[in-house]
């Protein structure tokens, strides 16, 4: 199968990715190739239930894998030791403060991964993002040094988490608590994982057939009077 390629450009159309149901399956979910990283361009993706991830020095890939990973407020697994650290309070918890740091936090070197995909063309396409008021983020403090985060974006009730990041234990479990249990994000039906870890099924993640997370993604993106 050949995989389409996306006009790119002033006169691009945000809205040319080719039905998800043709992704391929091997890669799991690899859809289309290039095309550029413009803010109309990841509105209309993430509302078709697509999302860019490729390395530095590679052409932009776009991706809709079956399954599909999330994390619901009901399945979510809260751990006797992470109520604990909850009930501590021994962390200041913010939603929205300090989005370009997180992000940061996010891209930067970790000792189990060979550089990142936040490249700064992501970077720039994220920070668009939360100036419209898309992009999320949940900062997780100790006094005034940044110690944890997770940030993404969200489309009606519908939360899409692209990164997290911890300087000390269980800072990200505590920031996927605040958007899945406090609802820190507003009201969420789901989180978006993309693709399944072993970490993310121990947190209670849910593997979601391709068409059944678009299902649920229009669903969750429609006003609740048209429900």
């Amino acid at each position: 199968m050949i995989l389409p390629f996306l006009s790119e450009g002033e006169h691009a159309d945000p809205d040319d990715f080719p039905p998800v149901h043709r992704a391929l399956t091997e890669p799991n979910g690899l859809l289309a190739v290039g095309g550029d990283l413009t803010l109309s361009r990841m509105v209309c993706a993430y509302k078709r239930g697509i999302f860019p991830w490729f390395g530095a020095g590679d052409p932009v890939l776009w991706w809709s894998p079956d399954p599909r990973t999330v994390l619901t407020p009901t399945g979510f697994h809260l751990s006797r030791s992470l109520a604990k650290w909850r009930r501590q309070q021994r962390y200041r918890i913010t939603v929205n403060k300090a989005f370009a740091d997180v992000v940061a936090g996010c891209a930067a070197p970790r000792s189990n991964q060979d550089g990142t995909w936040i490249v700064p063309d992501m970077f720039k396409v994220f920070i668009e993002l939360h100036q419209a008021g898309h992009g999320y983020s949940i900062e997780i403090w100790d006094g005034t040094q940044l110690v944890g985060g997770l940030f993404g974006a969200k489309f009606g009730r519908a939360a899409f988490g692209e990164s997290m990041f911890s300087r000390v234990p269980n800072a990200s479990k505590l920031a996927l608590a605040a958007i899945l249990i406090d609802q820190c994000w507003g009201e969420v039906d789901f989180l978006d994982c993309q693709f399944t870890t072993t970490h993310l099924l121990s947190l209670g993640a849910e593997e979601w057939s391709r068409s059944l997370f678009i299902q649920r993604l229009n669903r969750s993106m429609a006003p609740q009077d048209d429900i």
